[in-house]
């Protein structure tokens, strides 16, 4: 197979801001230079100027599909395979194919292009994008139900915002460019309002902003760049637990707020040895201060912390960072520069912020001794020995007269005791066997020899170095446990936000195993699974280059059957597998946790279908017996001997059966749609219909009855885009139960509307109503309400008919009547008006100049 070809997409934040024009002015550049470009499929909607820069372009025949019988044309894969271009034009990346087709979305029919080696040109509308479908129907009110995978889009080579602002759209709007006059002042009082084009605009550019993040990290990490990028402001602020945190965090949060779209990162660096004074409860409030402001928190493992605070922030391409000043007193500064001056002399091209605080210049603390006694300090303790010890010697001698042998013995154990605890163990031994050859030969009678003159001073020697070796063993015993006691506590911590994080619903696999690598300062992290052939898969990973085998990285556990969780960057201490093991084992929760919630996923369509089930055997007892029953008796009695109908009578009781046979027909109609509804097996072929032919057959369907009904279509009503069979049933449904429950003096009103690019259906009828908080209720199948139900049987109508709705692209709501009653809203799409012009903004001409200009 040869190399995947490249897809190019070209993003707009709502219709008619050109993107189909974008399109094909990219593909009559490229043709200019001498590409093979064909036109697979793009929708001009009937717009001159769209479809005038077809003209040079090969244009492929779509493929034909009959859908009861009606053709529907859609993209011919095999066509295009087989004609193999270069480049080929696909439109509409979102479009829902036509069942029976070759891939059920467009966007697969392009991955198979793709993976033919042929570049692809598309478009999209960011409320295809199926992580924003939402938001943009909260936005603007209208539901779409075609999107398109985020990472498809994400994944394209290259995303094209294809730009307009908010007034200049509505301008093309009110010119006509974009919908037919009749329409104009319906979308812009609507969809196209000022704060609903401002809106999408905002989530479009949010959205590439975030993909086009990704990309430059990935570009970053592939050519190991670590200097700072300031593409976008990162402000990181560094948290040491302390009382000064929330200032540091406003302080930042202003920071941050001055840029539009910058991050908010806060930062804790814990030491391995656990020594970082850290108060947990603070750090967790702060964490939640940091949260609410939008920002993000982050802990990491390092010794050296401003080597670690660095490290993070090149990492996340952070632009500011933000510190308190010291709360160490001023002989503390001058012994040690401290964190923020050595920060800010090696931050390079990051801004350091030193913010002054209340805690600035706090009582003194005694700076904490570091675990094991490290090299520097032993080294230290037999630098303070051999200073020490000959200093006190030489004013011990020149005091000579007047101190006695008792006190030149308890100075010289002074220093001993102050060696040990600067230094440990053997530089306290060495100083007291020091001390004692020192004490012996000036002090000791004879002085100025090693003899010793009388038993008790020996003695004295003697204990002398015990002192010492006693003083120091205790201390460095001390030190060993202070370790180990570090070393818990900072498992504890780093263990408490991993609980933390569980408590706060954090425990999503990603978010784990990017905890991980955050905690223990790796590259990368990787949950890895063995499958029943014995080979490794990766269950969950992140970072840069995750390990594919549990050989490849530099720190392995394994964790329950057939799981291993897999770091890379560099090998850990023996004592920090524990707290790894911790992790590895809420990795194999979350990952089972996923599972579940898949096969729940999985499984509710079906526990819904056996609770459809339930309720269909509950009802369906009473309402298929009832016309049953009604026919049974009507022939029976035709059949019966002895009894001599009149004609009347005659054709009343067979008025009575095929009344009751055609109610049983219509029930079971109801129930045959409702299961394929649900099945997922309707089968629903869309194309222009226009009301004024369906509504009339409808009314005309229902006998005297459909004629009390009153009908209001404007003259210039759009047609809509549906399955003609399926939209008369909804009809159908709708007004039978409008005329159910409408007094007779009072009948239904059946009218419609243009609104945007819908086509809305009102069936108003002046019934009892029902209250607001009821009516998600009688959408529900096989439900009974209050009042009604006398009449709405098993809860098919209504129910069916949204189903319907919705599978049509469109949906089924119920509106308050004024005064009394009820009003069933039915919205469908409307057939764009193929006689409106072109919304492209420049000029034709310009633009190919334009494009013949670009090299």
């Amino acid at each position: 197979m040869g190399e995947r070809g490249t897809l190019r997409i070209h993003l707009g934040a709502a219709p008619g801001v050109g993107k189909t024009y974008a399109m094909l002015n990219e593909a009559h550049r490229r043709l200019e230079r001498g590409t093979d470009v064909v036109v697979a499929l793009v929708e001009t909607h009937g717009r001159p100027r769209t479809a005038a820069l077809l003209e040079g372009l090969e244009v492929l025949p779509r493929r034909e599909v009959t859908y009861r019988g009606a053709a529907v044309t859609e993209l011919d894969v095999a066509a295009v395979l087989a004609r193999r271009p270069e480049v080929a034009l696909v439109d509409e990346l979102a479009h829902t194919n036509v069942p029976g087709s070759r891939n059920p979305k467009r966007w697969q029919d392009v991955k198979e292009l793709l993976d033919a080696g042929i570049d692809v040109l598309s478009t999209v509308n960011v409320q295809h994008l199926e992580s924003l479908n939402d938001v943009v129907e909260k936005i603007t009110g209208v539901p779409q139900r075609e999107t398109v995978p985020d990472e498809v889009v994400r994944g394209a080579g290259q995303v094209e915002l294809v730009d307009l602002t908010p007034e200049a759209l509505r301008r093309r709007m009110a010119h006509g460019n974009i919908y037919g006059a009749d329409k104009v002042d319906a979308a812009l009082g609507n969809y196209f309002r000022v704060g609903n084009l401002t809106a999408l605009r905002e989530l479009a550019l949010l959205w590439l902003a975030g993909t086009v993040d990704e990309q430059l990290d990935r570009y970053r990490a592939e050519h190991g760049i670590d200097s700072t990028w300031e593409t976008r402001e990162r402000v990181v602020v560094a948290l040491t637990g302390g009382p000064e945190g929330d200032t540091l965090i406003r302080r930042a949060a202003r920071i941050a707020a001055r840029n539009t779209g910058a991050d908010l990162l806060a930062v804790h660096v814990t030491r391995s040895d656990g020594l970082t004074g850290a108060d947990p409860g603070s750090l967790g409030r702060q964490r939640a201060l940091v949260e609410s402001l939008g920002g993000t928190y982050h802990q990491i493992v390092g010794d050296d912390v401003p080597k670690a605070m660095l490290e993070f922030a090149r990492a996340e391409n952070a632009t500011q960072l933000v510190l308190g000043v010291s709360r160490r007193g001023r002989l503390a500064q001058m012994l040690s520069p401290g964190i923020g001056v050595t920060v800010t002399a090696r931050s390079g091209s990051i801004d350091v912020h030193m913010v002054t605080h209340s805690e600035v210049g706090g009582r003194m603390r005694l700076p904490r001794i570091a675990a094991g006694l490290t090299p520097r300090r032993r080294l230290l303790g037999l630098a303070l020995a051999a200073v020490l010890l000959p200093l006190l010697t030489v004013v011990l001698a020149l005091l000579r007269d007047e101190l006695n042998l008792a006190s030149d013995v308890l100075v010289l154990l002074l220093a001993v005791v102050a060696v040990a605890l600067v230094g440990g163990l053997w530089p306290a031994t060495v100083a007291a066997v020091a001390a004692a050859v020192l004490v012996n030969w000036f002090f000791v009678p004879p002085t100025g020899t090693f003899d010793v003159g009388e038993r008790n001073n020996a003695l004295a020697l003697v204990a002398f170095v015990a002192v010492g070796a006693m003083v120091s063993t205790v201390v460095d015993l001390a030190a060993r446990r202070t370790s180990q006691a570090a070393r818990a506590s900072a498992e504890a911590e780093t263990l408490s936000t991993l609980a933390g994080d569980v408590l706060r619903g954090e425990s999503a696999l990603p978010a784990l195993l990017e905890r991980v690598r955050e905690s223990f300062g790796m590259t990368s992290a990787a949950l890895l699974e063995r499958a029943q052939d014995g080979a490794w898969q990766v269950a969950a990973a992140t970072g840069s280059d995750p390990c594919a085998r549990p050989e490849e990285g530099d720190a392995e556990v394994p964790v329950g059957e057939g799981l291993a969780l897999v770091l890379r960057g560099r090998p850990l201490a023996a004592e920090d597998r524990r707290v790894l093991a911790a992790f590895g084992t809420q990795a194999a929760v979350a990952l089972r946790q996923r599972r579940l919630a898949r096969a729940v996923a999985a499984a509710e369509p079906l526990a819904e279908m056996d609770r459809t089930r339930t309720a269909l055997l509950a009802a369906v007892s009473h309402d298929l017996r009832s016309p049953l029953a009604s026919a049974k008796a009507s022939v029976s009695a035709l059949r019966g001997v002895g009894v001599a109908w009149s004609e009347p009578e005659r054709a009343e009781l067979l008025a009575t059966a095929d009344e009751s046979l055609d109610r049983l027909t219509r029930l079971v109609e109801n129930l045959l749609d409702m299961s394929r509804l649900q099945a997922g097996a309707l089968a629903v072929f869309p194309q222009p219909v226009g009301l004024e032919d369906v509504l009339p057959a409808v009314l005309a369907e229902l006998g005297p009855d459909g004629a009390r009904v009153g009908l209001r279509l404007p003259a210039e009503l759009p047609e809509v885009s549906a399955d003609p069979g399926l939209l008369e049933r909804i009809l159908a449904n709708l007004v039978a139960n409008a005329l159910r429950h409408s007094p007779a003096d009072r009948p239904p009103l059946v009218s419609a509307s243009a609104l945007g690019d819908r086509v809305e259906v009102r069936v108003v009828d002046q019934g009892p109503g029902v209250p607001e908080s009821q009516w998600q209720r009688i959408f529900v199948p096989f439900q009974r309400l209050g009042d009604r139900d006398n009449t709405v049987g098993v809860g098919l109508g209504l129910a069916l008919s949204r189903g319907l709705a919705e599978a049509m692209g469109g949906g089924l709501v119920p509106e308050h009547t004024p005064g009394t009653g009820l009003t069933m809203v039915l919205s469908l799409p409307a057939v764009p008006d193929r006689n409106a012009p072109d919304p492209a903004a420049p000029d034709r001409a310009a633009a190919n100049r334009a494009a013949a200009a670009t090299p």
